[in-house]
Parts: structure tokens; C-alpha cells; sequence
């Protein structure tokens, strides 16, 4: 029987991999491509650059805390970010479906124009498309963009080592929720919102405090524990982390007990994950706490020789459960 692609491969989990992999890494083979990270690090005329790409078909298109448009230029500032570079220009394709109002369209764009300003990025070009109705959901956004990567950064999913920490920014899953609230119709005792926002003001902080940093991702699709996953199969390390250091709030836990779901494998949109040396994240963890977007910050577990390319939860309760990456995800369209 033919194969065929479903949703799952868009998911971010093993399937997605195994897709990006066979066909498209396989095809387009290279060096810079090979590294899979958030961006492809390059050098042009002895300067150290960092370019991205992501594409947006977030729904809904409008949710708490943001909108498909400041989707778009966070992911890839933040992208861009978590390879130490300072974002400067931006590119954005819209795919619009016939019959948008032109109020939403220019929400969105506003929503963007505001993200873009607080980023301190500069949309710089972009492309427009209209397709017939039904050929699209609403609207569909592509942002690409470039940064200068500072000297004696070096920040890879390749680069963590035994003995490193894990910290994370703060709490995890509340996009992934407050997306699905939104799509569902779900209210809650307390207004929670996607923690949509961009990173390069943070991580310029952290680097201000120590160029050491390892590694930097962004868990979005899959959330933490497929974002660890894939940097414990980078590195050929193993990685523990500590569940009751894990920032999650009550809200996003309730919610994923209610629906069987696992607020670990939960999108986030403006949360990051730094590995450290261990000298200096203790220092990393102060310095965060005082940005607006790293308040939360907390170290959440270390990188261990062994076993290479698993991640373990160290329950409450003293036992170890493995975190496998997941075949598809549990909440599809959420970026």
C-alpha cells in the first residue's frame, strides 16, 4: 500500500523526524544542513551568521496571549536566538484563503508589527498569496530570518557534555493549552495565555553573564521532553532531569490530568532550554531571573555519560521513567 503522509508527520515527534531525515535531509545532504538546529549557522565574508525559516498554521489564528502574527516573528527571532545571534532582519509570505476579512489580516499584521518592534528586528520583505476557499485555513504564515552570531559563541544541539545543568525559563505548556482551550471552547478559574514572546533580549543577558553556554532550544513542538530528546541524540549524552523542579502551573496540570495528557510534551512558544557548564549556572540563573522573561528560571536536571540518547524523569516518588520522543503529537496545530 502507498504511503501516505498524516498529520503525525508534522508533529515534531518521531515521526516528523523520520520524515525530515529520509526525504529531505537525505536529499538536500550538506554540512550545514546535517547539524539540525533551530537555524543553520554560516559564514559569509569572515562573519558569523545565523538564518532560519518556519512556517505558521496555528488554530485558531487568534488565542490569549497572541495571534498567529506574533507567532511568526517570535518562532523565528527565537530560532535564530538559540544560536547565541543577534536577530536584524526578517522576511514573511502570508498564504491568505479567499474570504479572510481584511480586519483579521490587519490584526494580524499589527500583532507582527508590534512583535517585530519589541524584538528590535526589521521585516525587510515578504511575498503574498490568495488561494480559493478551502484551499487554506484562514491564513498561513512563512517567516525567514538573519542575525550576526557574536564572537566566541558557539551553541549547538551537538555541544552538551557530562556534568552540564539544564535550565529551563519558567513554566512549561502554556501555549499548547491555551491554544487547545481556545480551539475547544475550555475556560478556567484563572486567565492563562500563550507564553508567545521573543528570546533574544534573554539570551543577550545570559551571554553578557558567560559565553559557555552549550546548548540553546526552544521546546516548541513536542515540548520539553522531545526537545531534550534531540539533544541527547545530538550529543550522545543522557539526560535527567527532576520532576518537582519542573515549573508547571496548576492550571496547565489540571487540564492535561483531565484530558490524559502530559504537560512535558506540551508546545511552548517563549520558553528556552540553556545547558550549562556547572560553574556557571548558578550565576545563568540569577542573571535570568531579572529579565522579564526569564523570572522563572530554574535548573531542572544535568547531562550524564550514559545511556547515550535517552532522557529519564526522576519522579517525586524516587522511581525513574523514561521520556521517549513521541511518534506524532498530542496536540496537532498549535504552531
Amino acid at each position: 500500500m502507498q504511503e501516505k503522509i498524516v498529520l503525525a508527520h508534522g508533529s515534531g515527534g518521531k515521526l516528523s523526524h523520520d520524515l525530515v531525515k529520509r526525504i529531505f535531509v537525505s536529499m538536500f545532504d550538506n554540512p550545514i544542513l546535517n547539524q539540525l538546529d533551530d537555524r543553520a549557522a554560516l559564514e559569509i565574508a569572515g562573519k558569523a551568521l545565523a538564518f532560519s525559516t518556519d512556517s505558521f498554521v496555528v488554530k485558531p489564528i487568534f488565542f490569549p496571549g497572541g495571534d498567529i502574527g506574533k507567532l511568526a516573528v517570535c518562532g523565528t527571532v527565537n530560532d535564530l536566538a538559540m544560536g547565541g545571534a543577534k536577530p536584524l532582519y526578517l522576511s514573511t509570505g502570508f498564504i491568505i484563503e479567499e474570504g479572510m476579512p481584511i480586519e483579521e489580516l490587519e490584526r494580524v499584521v499589527t500583532s507582527m508589527k508590534n512583535a517585530a518592534g519589541e524584538a528590535k528586528v526589521t521585516i525587510v520583505t515578504g511575498d503574498t498569496k490568495v488561494v480559493e476557499r478551502g484551499s487554506c485555513d484562514r491564513l498561513f504564515i512563512n517567516t525567514a530570518g538573519i542575525g550576526v552570531v557574536p564572537d566566541g559563541v558557539n551553541i549547538s544541539g551537538a555541544n552538551a557534555r557530562p556534568g552540564d545543568k539544564i535550565i529551563v525559563n519558567g513554566y512549561i505548556g502554556d501555549h499548547g493549552i491555551a491554544v487547545m482551550a481556545e480551539r475547544h471552547g475550555l475556560s478556567f478559574r484563572e486567565n492563562l495565555a500563550s507564553d508567545c514572546a521573543p528570546l533574544n533580549g534573554l539570551v543577550e543577558t545570559m551571554l553578557a553573564v558567560s559565553k559557555s553556554i552549550r546548548v540553546l532550544r526552544d521546546p516548541t513542538r513536542g515540548g520539553l521532553a522531545t526537545t531534550l530528546n534531540e539533544i541527547a541524540q545530538q550529543s550522545g549524552v543522557g539526560i535527567m532531569i527532576e520532576e518537582d523542579k519542573i515549573p508547571v502551573r496548576d492550571e496547565v496540570r489540571g487540564v492535561c490530568e483531565i484530558l490524559g495528557l502530559d504537560p512535558l510534551y506540551v508546545a511552548n512558544e517563549g520558553k528556552l532550554i540553556a545547558i550549562v557548564p556547572p560553574e556557571a549556572a548558578e550565576e545563568m540563573v540569577d542573571a535570568m531571573t531579572r529579565h522579564k522573561y526569564g523570572s522563572g528560571a530554574k535548573i531542572i536536571g544535568e547531562i550524564l555519560p550514559e545511556p547515550k540518547g535517552k532522557v529519564f524523569l526522576q519522579t517525586v516518588i524516587g522511581g525513574r521513567r523514561l521520556l521517549d520522543m513521541l511518534t506524532g503529537d498530542q496536540l496537532p496545530r498549535i504552531c
